[in-house]
């Protein structure tokens, strides 16, 4: 490892994208600390920190958008938004483009297409920013977090809503010279980033609340039982990640006069994972809304008396749909499933496929190529999507459920599961990836070979 990691720094192009994404992701962090002027920071510090001990909906929509903004909804910096909106625009689009022709006619249209449809996706952007950041001021208002002078000052309105959406549209531009000079993906390097920065945080807690043969605090028992769990949850990421159901293909033997071309065996990888970290996305983001109605339904019913059947209804509901709670948990394992099989519907086309291994002159031995091809490949991507949908299942649901019945703080058990772990993991591997293959362009031992460079392929190429 040490020796990969000095040949990194051998390779001056590879030195330099590497330096580069490090101070565009530097930027980044200082621009998390900068405040959004008009807001009471120390209140809404301590707002946030009495919500977070309490759980009530305000915790867990920040804790959630925390993950791709790196905790500033906590103090309302200028990326308080982070890259979500981006994000969340760029989903938008790839999933109107498998029922809008117009978009899909974009999407095949190649590098032209896909500049104008990044164009789109930066207006919506602009758009959802707007949507967005109005909706957080208003909350701040509602929770007297804004200085009275400047909340009646509408031009203070405009400035900050401006402010937010300039600090989203300064991050997606992060993210694309990231794209182009760095290395990585700018956009997953950045929610990465806010994601790793809460890690001191969380040692932090674990070694203020250590203290052996004390009611209520944490053991030795209990501090490997979090590193063991952290240690087991990454290796079981990173496994699901790249596993794959290898479908056997064998290419059709072609006879030209006397010689016999073809016959060669090879296969089609399926991933078990397919949707990626999608679907637990689009799962955490809906099921914030069941828990912020029926507890605003909550408080309703109980400023008018708080009794009759439908008071009872409405506290019953925000009990069961508060994170950790039994339904709550179910309908969310639900909405995993949901997801990921409908991503899988818009992402894998089986007809498509079998299409195109028929006009490469390719089959699966013992299939007709054709529909029973792409019968056959339905089948198989749906049973692996039900393994690979469990398993981000009891990924998702595991930090509220650890934080609910072992009263272990959130901001420790996120680092057991979640949307933010299965991120890290991906993202890390990626970047991995592309630094294996830079290095193995240039004959070095990258990562996953040997010291000495005699494992693994290697592709011949000028040394750096």
């Amino acid at each position: 490892m040490l020796s990969t990691l000095i040949n990194v720094f051998k390779v001056p192009e590879l030195r330099n994208k590497i330096l580069f994404t490090l101070g565009m992701l530097a930027v980044f962090r200082i621009g998390h600390w900068i405040p959004l002027a008009g807001v009471n920071q120390d209140q809404l510090r301590e707002v946030a920190k009495n919500a977070e001990q309490s759980g009530n909906a305000f915790a867990k929509l920040a804790s959630f958008v925390s993950v791709f903004s790196g905790g500033a909804l906590s103090h309302s910096t200028i990326f308080g938004l982070g890259i979500m909106p981006y994000i969340t625009a760029g989903i938008i689009f790839q999933l109107l483009g498998t029922v809008l022709p117009g978009l899909k006619k974009l999407q095949d249209e190649g590098t032209t297409g896909r500049t104008k449809i990044a164009e789109y996706t930066r207006y919506l952007t602009v758009v959802l920013c707007i949507g967005q950041g109005i909706g957080w001021l208003s909350y701040l208002a509602k929770q007297n977090l804004i200085y009275p002078q400047q909340l009646e000052n509408p031009i203070w309105w405009v400035i900050s809503v401006a402010t937010l959406t300039a600090g989203t549209v300064f991050l997606m531009w992060l993210g694309e010279q990231i794209d182009k000079h760095g290395i990585g993906n700018g956009a997953s390097m950045i929610i990465m980033t806010g994601i790793l920065s809460a890690m001191p945080l969380a040692v932090n807690t674990v070694i203020s609340n250590f203290e052996p043969g004390t009611d209520g605090k944490l053991g030795w028992l209990a501090v490997a039982a979090i590193a063991g769990g952290f240690i087991f949850v990454i290796a079981g990421a990173v496994i699901m990640t790249i596993a794959q159901r290898r479908i056997p293909v064998q290419q059709a033997k072609h006879t030209r006069g006397r010689k016999v071309y073809g016959g060669q065996k090879s296969y089609l990888p399926l991933r078990l994972n397919h949707g990626g970290v999608m679907p637990v996305i689009f799962a955490s983001s809906l099921m914030i809304f069941p828990t912020v109605i029926f507890t605003q339904l909550k408080d309703v019913a109980q400023a008018g008396g708080g009794s009759g059947w439908w008071a009872s209804a409405t506290r019953f509901m925000a009990d069961e749909f508060h994170p950790g709670a039994y339904l709550y948990v179910l309908l969310y394992v639900a909405m995993v499933f949901f997801f990921s099989y409908f991503w899988i519907t818009v992402q894998f086309n089986p007809e498509e496929m079998s299409k195109q291994l028929k006009e490469h002159g390719s089959f699966i031995p013992g299939l007709r190529p054709g529909p029973r091809t792409a019968e056959y490949l339905e089948t198989v991507m749906n049973r692996i999507t039900f393994v690979g949908a469990a398993f981000l299942a009891m990924i998702a649901v595991m930090p509220v459920v650890i934080n609910q019945y072992f009263n272990i703080d959130y901001s420790v058990t996120q680092f057991l599961g979640g949307t933010g772990l299965l991120i890290v993991v991906s993202v890390t591997m990626d970047f991995l990836q592309r630094v294996e293959a830079n290095l193995m362009m240039r004959d070095y031992s990258g990562f996953l070979g040997g010291e000495d460079g005699s494992e693994g392929p290697r592709l011949r190429g000028p040394r750096g």
